[in-house]
């Protein structure tokens, strides 16, 4: 999915992080590409990855397909497009039942942080 965002970049990401911490997710990791492109003399808008889960709701789901690992932890894309339009990026938890052996069904984590996209990007969505 890449709906628009109704906030800024800097206020989209602040508010995913925040929402996503407060209901006990850990950011394990926010990769900054327009840092990295900048590193080696390429330009490229505001373009951030966040990384994030909860190691007791990931983990029987990697015992259960050890495999699933590829999929987590789960990742957020917030980026910046034409215009100054703000767009945030992920993968819709059925997108990910079934994958790498996991039972079809069992996406208990990978639903768990969808409100807070929702409630980040400013709109409310059915999907």
């Amino acid at each position: 999915m890449k709906p628009e965002s109704s906030y800024s970049f800097a206020d989209t990401l602040a508010r995913l992080r925040s929402s996503l911490e407060a209901r006990g997710f850990r950011i394990f990791a926010m990769i900054d590409r327009r840092a990295a492109a900048h590193s080696v003399g390429l330009e490229m808008p505001p373009t951030t990855v966040l990384s994030y889960g909860r190691p007791e709701g990931g983990t029987p789901l990697m015992q259960a397909a050890p495999d699933f690992a590829l999929e987590l932890p789960l990742r957020l894309l917030v980026r910046e497009g034409e215009h100054g339009k703000v767009y945030v990026t992920f993968n819709r938890s059925v997108e990910l039942h079934g994958k790498h052996g996991l039972p079809p069904g069992d996406g208990r984590e990978t639903r768990a942080g969808r409100e807070d996209h929702h409630q980040c990007r400013g709109r409310d969505t059915n999907d």
